[in-house]
């Protein structure tokens, strides 16, 4: 007799051509965080048809299936991200991306297709399941205030007792999955810095204020905090992305706007990191006849996965891939992902999904022009969330 998860593999073989095209079509049409109308409307119309209970929301474009056993019991949750990027694509798959400057880039489409299938597939073995089903969907995740603050907010964690997630990644080969054990990534905080002076004549510097010098000076001091105010075995990164100042070669320039961000794995360093630049930017302005305004904005939090969810997927993917294709992958990266909210409140675990195939030129990095998932690890994607739902469902 099968097993649940016999039946569970057996329902994603058969659909796993439909979920390929289905991944192929939302690449085809993405849609920009807070913009994804069209991607929900799509996903609602599959999960309904398919006996799902879905909910959408009147605020942002997130939605959430139901699948209900029992309403005395806990829901085990699967969440996928919806929302695509703001890059040219120059990829040559015949599915390239139908919208200018606008792809997904970073793999959600195939995190979309994967939880979609997941949800039908789980729906062909729901008399022999022991705990609820949450699938979430969620939008917005590339932009500083992450979707997840959204779904939480709108109840999406009620009676949750688990939640897993997952995320392409082309630094492991189609086949493979990588595991994690406490911080897998960086808390990702943004900042706006303002230096203002006083406009002067090129030829008369002393009547003015050079926002541009003051400026020049803090990029460097701030760029000093890392390697010289915080503690090497806690690494952090403050990179400028933009900068912006002047009108004219021969003017000084009395107002020049900085942007950029934070990277941190440890929950005090990210909290003083701020008070560091605060100091670095007083002291320099002061000294300088120049004034600041700063401005910080805390993102998501560092993705921390719990031991004990971190187990059902390791043995998840020792069961289907093998020990020698299940990663452990030991060191943090620094890249960020707001599914640590929903860490810092329900146990889970978030594991990468290989998907670097170098004759499909699948292994291009995550938020670049030719960046594209090997539809491959799609079914491996269904098979570990599938399976390491199963085993939550034993503890829940």
């Amino acid at each position: 007799m099968q097993t649940t998860e016999e039946k569970l593999f057996e329902t994603i073989e058969t659909i796993n051509e439909s979920i390929i095209a289905l991944r192929q079509q939302l690449h085809e049409y993405p849609e920009l965080s807070s913009q994804e109308k069209e991607t929900t409307a799509l996903l609602k119309g599959l999960l309904e048809n398919a006996g799902l209970t879905v909910r959408i929301f009147s605020d942002h474009y997130g939605l959430i299936a139901d699948l209900v056993v029992d309403k005395e019991k806990p829901f085990i949750a699967l969440r996928a991200d919806i929302d695509a990027l703001p890059i040219q694509e120059q990829s040559e798959a015949p599915y390239t991306s139908r919208k200018p400057g606008i792809m997904h880039a970073c793999g959600h489409d195939s995190h979309t297709a994967i939880l979609l299938g997941t949800a039908l597939a789980f729906m062909q073995v729901k008399p022999l399941l022991d705990s609820n089903v949450r699938f979430i969907f969620q939008p917005a995740e590339e932009i500083t205030e992450g979707g997840s603050s959204q779904m939480i907010k709108d109840g999406v964690l009620e009676n949750v007792k688990a939640i897993f997630g997952l995320h392409a990644y082309p630094y492991l080969n189609t086949g493979q999955i990588g595991y994690k054990y406490g911080v897998m990534l960086a808390s990702a905080d943004t900042f706006e810095i303002e230096i203002f002076g006083k406009s002067s004549h090129g030829a008369r510097p002393h009547e003015g204020v050079d926002a541009i010098l003051v400026t020049s000076m803090a990029v460097n001091s701030l760029n000093h905090i890392v390697s010289r105010q915080i503690d090497p075995l806690h690494p952090a990164v403050i990179s400028l992305g933009t900068i912006e100042g002047g009108k004219a070669a021969n003017i000084l320039c009395d107002h020049v706007k900085l942007c950029g961000t934070v990277r941190s794995v440890n929950h005090d360093v990210r909290h003083s990191i701020p008070k560091m630049m605060e100091i670095s930017l007083k002291g320099i302005t002061r000294s300088m006849h120049a004034t600041y305004a700063f401005h910080y904005n805390y993102g998501s939090p560092e993705v921390c996965n719990h031991d004990a969810m971190v187990d059902l997927v390791r043995e998840a993917g020792e069961s289907v891939l093998g020990k020698e294709n299940t990663i452990d992958l030991i060191d943090p990266v620094m890249g960020g992902e707001d599914f640590g909210r929903y860490l810092e409140i329900v146990p889970g675990a978030f594991f990468r999904l290989g998907t670097c195939n170098r004759d499909k030129g699948t292994c291009v990095s995550q938020h670049n022009s030719r960046f594209n998932v090997d539809d491959d690890a799609l079914i491996v994607g269904m098979k570990i969330m599938g399976a390491a739902a199963l085993r939550a469902m034993k503890n829940a």
